[in-house]
């Protein structure tokens, strides 16, 4: 008799979950043989195929999900059951459905195969040739000790037991209900909850947007007033990641499960501006839940999401952002709940990699650096940061470090991880050599020779010394520095761009040093920068004819308004977790109370106008949810210190030793060890 197995599929609700049952051990007509080898790219060109039949995705669309990675270096257990004489694959799933004897119970097992990934950001080539998952499956038989689970159903009500069978139950890699218990309820917490955070929770609930019954995301802003709501009525990638952390750190999780995978499933649409289609893995910048009428129906409607890959935003301009934020987004969730399932699963590592290979893609530019244009990002009208802006590189950095902890190591993905791995070390080398600007790099600057040809040129992109700015002179401290906004060739940004500086800290892209140098810099300019309102999006704006050129008179980017020198409170969370990473916490708290004092008041608004950010913006929405949520973010930061270490990177050294850094006089290839960043 030939065996049988089946993979049980349930991440959402009735509505949004299937199950999949293939004889033979086979799986869309491919035998298990072939998927150990293949499974990532069939997969890839099935939904590649299946996006073009369908203009939205739907609640009854049939989403294969999977949730273990089947390959050669990390395979599942086959758990035999006696009474049925074959054997069951079982992909941690909760089955709530009955089998074919009617019994209500199933039996989970677990591999203990996480990587080392998970726990230490080291290089990823030094585990390729390790032979940790191949010992995990034993011929003819378990001969090992897997943890069984075991899933008694009992009406609605699941109750759960744990047996332990040679592995320790709350591991690493597993989640502790218990310490979640007090989370669920904000004024459940050890000191008294203010008034404002009451609010502040009530309205992020009141944002949520539901799809098919469940909660999938949050809108950019829920303004009851508000009559022409244009886009911020749908749901941004960029825009929900506070609201994740707010959620995650109090323990609730479906909410950003299901956005992970729901936008995932939007990934690599066909879209089309002037009948050109962008690259396989683009990201939407946000979607939205639209009810539209069932075809061949009386009165019949479904719940569909509608994409919006750039076709429609201001400037038609296609988010590069939104798949490094993703990929955060996903390594976030693991640190904090422990549910490292949802990485390994086969469709997620599929987006992974669709993602890394759009952004590590071969093309004309010779740098490490990411090229875009103007608008991909958080500054998504026209404001002067083509080309290689620090935010997109901070972020870049961020989501090859995040991927390279949570891509399974196997033959189809070698490649990739060498590939991460020479990018990060050429991206850090780039950036903290070319981009980095202190006193003693402004004087190097004053006195650059330019037309230099060779190899050993020093001003390698014939940079004029004119290019310093008069403002710069007088306001860069003495003690302290910052990474530029963009460097191109003859072109230096020498704004200050805060977002693209704090996830140089947060991700480790700077040296321990250029880390403590911004925020010495925040500290000194604090009157600059934070003002009555943190934090300014980037110093100093553009004004007269220099903002009319740069911005093409952008009515919205007027000097110290928007984008152009606006105040951004939801730049807080991001800020709190640079101030707890290099050890001055009291940094933060003083930007939050600071905030604090205002935000109820002034009804949560999207930004703050003037240099001083005394003005609510002009055209700036109210109840802009991502300041909401980066202030809870911030406030549950503080409070729990040790949970804000999961979400930031140390330093890697082992990126120093590998690192291919410049060219010798004879042409030749030379590394760079790069001693003083290791000090």
């Amino acid at each position: 008799m030939s065996t049988s197995c089946c993979i049980g599929i349930s991440t959402m609700k009735p509505c949004c979950r299937i199950l999949i049952g293939c004889k033979s051990c086979s799986f869309f007509g491919i035998s298990t043989r072939k998927l150990n080898h293949s499974v990532v790219d069939n997969l890839s060109k099935l939904r590649s195929k299946s996006v073009r039949r369908r203009r939205y995705r739907s609640c009854n669309s049939r989403i294969a999900e999977y949730i273990r990675v089947i390959d050669q270096d990390r395979r599942a257990f086959c758990v035999s059951d006696p009474n049925s004489g074959k054997s069951s694959l079982f992909s941690g799933v909760h089955n709530r459905g009955t089998s074919r004897r009617g019994s209500k119970r199933g039996v989970l097992v677990i591999a203990n195969v996480a990587s080392d990934f998970r726990n230490h950001s080291t290089s990823v080539e030094a585990h390729v040739n390790e032979k940790n998952f191949e010992r995990i499956y034993v011929q003819g038989g378990l001969n090992v000790k897997p943890l069984v689970v075991e899933r008694i159903e009992t009406g609605p009500d699941d109750v759960v037991k744990e047996q332990e069978s040679g592995v320790e139950v709350n591991g690493p890699n597993t989640v502790n209900v218990d310490n979640f218990k007090d989370l669920k309820d904000p004024i459940n917490v050890e000191r008294e909850v203010s008034e404002i955070e009451r609010e502040a929770w009530r309205l992020l609930q009141d944002s949520v947007v539901s799809y098919c019954g469940n909660p999938v995301g949050t809108v950019a802003a829920n303004d009851p007033a508000d009559k022409q709501p244009l886009n911020y009525d749908q749901v941004f990638i960029r825009d929900f990641v506070p609201s994740a952390l707010a959620f995650l750190l109090r323990g609730e999780t479906e909410i950003v499960k299901n956005f992970l995978l729901h936008t995932l499933q939007l990934q690599s649409w066909e879209k089309t501006v002037d009948c050109h289609s962008p690259g396989q893995g683009l990201m939407p910048a946000s979607f939205k839940v639209r009810t539209v009428p069932l075809d061949g129906s009386n009165g019949a409607f479904e719940e569909v999401l509608d994409p919006d890959f750039g076709e429609s935003a201001i400037g038609r301009v296609a988010p590069v952002d939104s798949g490094l934020w993703w990929i955060i987004l996903l390594r976030a969730y693991g640190k904090i709940t422990g549910d490292y399932g949802l990485q390994e699963r086969v469709d997620v590592q599929t987006g992974i990699r669709l993602i890394l290979n759009l952004c590590l893609s071969d093309g004309f530019d010779m740098f490490p650096t990411l090229l875009v244009t103007d608008g991909s990002c958080m500054i998504d009208r026209r404001m002067g940061i083509h080309g290689h802006p620090l935010e997109i590189q901070a972020l870049f950095y961020s989501a090859l470090r995040s991927s390279r902890e949570m891509l399974t190591v196997n033959d189809n993905t070698r490649t990739l991880v060498a590939a991460i791995n020479n990018r990060l070390s050429a991206l850090s080398f780039h950036i903290r050599e070319y981009y980095w600007v202190d006193m003693k790099k402004i004087n190097e600057i004053y006195r650059y020779k330019t037309e230099e040809y060779s190899t050993d040129a020093i001003n390698k992109f014939n940079i004029y010394p004119d290019q310093i700015p008069a403002w710069l002179v007088d306001w860069i401290p003495e003690e302290g520095g910052y990474l530029i906004g963009n460097l191109q060739p003859a072109h230096m940004d020498f704004r200050f761009f805060t977002l693209g500086n704090l996830w140089s800290i947060i991700s480790s892209l700077g040296t321990s040093k250029q880390n403590e140098d911004i925020l010495n810099l925040i500290e000194s300019k604090w009157d600059d920068l934070m003002g009555q309102m943190p934090l300014k999006i980037c110093y100093p704006a553009l004004e007269y004819e220099e903002w009319r050129i740069i911005t093409g008179g952008d009515p919205k980017n007027t000097p110290w308004s928007y984008h152009n020198g606006g105040s951004w409170p939801t730049l807080l969370w991001q800020f709190t977790l640079a101030c707890i990473k290099m050890g001055k916490p009291d940094l933060a708290e003083k930007a939050v109370a600071l905030a604090e004092k205002r935000l109820g008041v002034d009804q949560w608004p999207e930004y703050y106008d003037t240099r001083s950010g005394r003005f609510i913006g002009k055209q700036s929405r109210l109840f802009q949810t991502w300041t909401i949520a980066g202030f809870l973010a911030s406030k549950m930061l503080l409070e729990n210190p040790e949970r804000a270490s999961l979400l930031f990177w140390e330093e890697d050294y082992e990126l120093l030793q590998t690192c291919v850094c410049a060219l010798g006089k004879t042409g030749g290839r030379r590394k760079c060890t790069r001693f003083a960043a290791r000090s």
